[in-house]
């Protein structure tokens, strides 16, 4: 399968190389945004902090693993249903 011109296969690397290079400079804006929301205004889930800073989840969400993974965000093992109705996690900062 082709798509304008290219394989489907180099026009996907494509999307993920313009996906990561517009995210490249916002990344550290959200994810102090993120860390300064459950700072500030207490724990939640990454869909709550998305609405109060007024992002998408899609870009919220790998800001939260982020900072889980810098040690700087803690499951607090609570769960509350997201926009979609599924179980999520609940967010406390250290």
């Amino acid at each position: 399968m082709r798509t304008a011109g290219l394989p489907l296969f180099d026009t996907a690397r494509a999307t993920r190389r313009e996906a990561h290079a517009a995210m490249r400079d916002r990344a550290p804006l959200l994810r102090s945004a993120v860390y300064a929301s459950i700072v500030k205004d207490g724990k939640a889930t990454a869909d709550e902090v998305a609405a109060r800073i007024g992002e998408s989840v899609l870009a919220v969400r790998p800001r939260v693993t982020e900072l889980h993974q810098a040690g700087k965000l803690f499951d607090t093992g609570e769960r509350r249903p997201n926009a979609s109705g599924r179980s999520a996690t609940v967010w406390g900062s250290r």
